[in-house]
């Protein structure tokens, strides 16, 4: 599928217009990704009737297609369980470091304060957890541990507050975002929700006082209208296969991998906009290299010129993005043999080294980088590994050892892709996504540019500004699309 345009009109409709509308229902839910999904079964809960449109064949989104991890905390039981007692303002202050800087911090205080409720939420919609802590860095664990790292124990950020792993996993081995999915979708649909498939939302429905009362659409090649008597919510994910928007709004990832099904191109973000609306943190994305975790850890990541910028044990989307928008590429992980070795082979993905050689100055030139710069980053690293320190970037001493010849160079381009659909862009392995969108209140109320609600309009998920400032953690992303996709369900189910 060629990446998506903006050149469907987005025009708002005047109600006066519509001389029919398809369906009308209390609460129209536009997109049945997690945060649809999550809208839908509270508003339904609520008592309303509602309705979910889906451009695609089925629901599920990009949501199913991720690793469908959780980042809760707060004294979950999978965390009292794994010997770790956490509280709200840990969460806090960690989240507060690692989604910055300018993380919404009214959204950030109200999810860590009901995280423990929103994980209770998931388990009475039939979501499991394993008791168990998988303890490396990695971008997917090759089990079913339920509890995982996500940089807390890292510098700086093991500084700011308690080091507590946050990362909640369902009980599947991999990826997990379709489970998660199947649980949200049965529970919507059980509550009452009804879906309309095949069915792409094109421009809001507003009425002479401004109220936005339902939306027009395309369905099988004909015009389609529904009008919602409550509120519509827009849950139509982000805006990562919009070649126009990211040009406008988030040019560092042209020319990057797509973390998406293929269909988010920013379509709810544009209606909302054409009656007013505000974003918020339109250029803040995340980026993924694929280069492994476990094998960075254990080495060095450095840059094109051979220098290291960056602690190698933080969560990998951090120095994915250290890498990607402020390094000079390519990037390599340098690593020893030793290192490679005390890999687990299902952690290695079936990645080998690119290159391999005895002399520094060899790999340098293999590498293309200036003469002397890896010997310098080399021997400096091992000087101080030798004595357990890293003084410039303060990786913990547990992955701490002088890296002994040969060593190999492996080019994050043939690393484990991080989910989605798009390859690793050229020359620098990368894919990502879009955080930035509608600016709402922490209970889905879409703005306009005047800070003002706009009547009868909601929006939660990636087609809204979460909880991110400039950062990104996983978890983030399908937690707070369900936690305040189920706060915005519930408002427009209110009226």
């Amino acid at each position: 599928m060629s990446p998506a345009r903006s050149a469907t009109p987005a025009t708002p409709v005047p109600a006066g217009s519509v001389g029919r509308y398809d369906a009308e229902c209390d609460v129209l839910v536009v997109g049945f990704g997690c945060a649809g999904a999550a809208a839908a079964f509270e508003a339904a809960s609520a008592g309303a009737d509602v309705r979910v449109l889906e451009r695609a064949g089925g629901p599920g989104g990009s949501s199913a297609l991720s690793g469908g991890e959780l980042y809760l905390g707060g004294g979950t039981p999978v965390q009292d369980a794994c010997g770790y007692q956490d509280t709200t303002q840990d969460m806090f202050r960690y989240l507060e470091a690692a989604l910055g800087p300018h993380a919404d911090p009214e959204k950030l205080r109200v999810y860590c304060e009901e995280s423990t409720e929103h994980f209770r939420w998931f388990v009475d919609r039939g979501v499991t957890f394993e008791h168990s802590l998988w303890e490396s860095p990695t971008w997917m664990p090759p089990s079913t541990d339920g509890l995982m790292w996500l940089g807390e124990n890292a510098w700086p950020y093991n500084t700011l507050a308690r080091p507590v792993p946050r990362g909640h996993r369902p009980a599947t081995g991999a990826y997990g975002g379709w489970l998660l999915m199947e649980k949200l979708i049965a529970a919507a649909r059980g509550a009452g929700a009804a879906t309309e498939p095949d069915t792409l939302a094109t421009a809001l429905v507003v009425d002479g006082a401004g109220r936005v009362v339902g939306v027009t659409g395309r369905r099988h090649g004909e015009d389609v209208a529904f009008r919602a008597r409550r509120a519509v919510v827009l849950t139509t994910g982000g805006f990562v296969d919009n070649e126009e928007m990211l040009a406008d709004h988030a040019p560092a990832l042209l020319g990057h991998g797509k973390v998406s099904d293929g269909l988010d191109d920013g379509s709810g973000i544009r209606m909302a906009s054409a009656i007013g609306a505000a974003t918020r943190r339109m250029s803040v994305v995340e980026v993924a290299m694929t280069v492994l975790p476990a094998l960075a850890v254990r080495g060095m990541l450095v840059n094109g010129h051979g220098q290291r910028f960056v602690n190698e044990d933080v969560y990998p989307g951090l120095f994915s993005a250290a890498a990607v928008l402020t390094q000079p590429g390519p990037y390599w992980v340098i690593i020893d043999e030793e290192g490679f070795e005390s890999v687990p082979e299902a952690e290695r993905w079936g990645v080998l080294p690119e290159f391999v050689e005895e002399e520094l100055a060899a790999l340098e030139d293999r590498l293309g980088m200036p003469a002397g710069a890896l010997e310098s980053s080399v021997g400096t690293y091992n000087q101080h590994a030798e004595r357990g320190r890293d003084p410039y970037f303060h990786k913990d001493a547990d992955w701490l050892r002088p890296l002994k010849p040969p060593l190999a160079a492996i080019d994050p381009r043939r690393g484990f892709h991080a989910g989605g659909r798009g390859s690793a862009g050229a020359g620098t392995g990368a894919a990502g996504f879009t955080l930035g969108g509608l600016r709402t209140t922490v209970d889905g109320a879409v703005l306009d540019v005047s800070g003002a609600p706009l009547p009868g309009l909601y929006a939660a998920g990636r087609a809204s500004s979460g909880l991110h400032g400039a950062g990104y953690v996983s978890g983030t992303s399908l937690g707070d699309g369900t936690f305040f996709g189920r706060r915005a369900g519930r408002a427009a189910a209110g009226g």
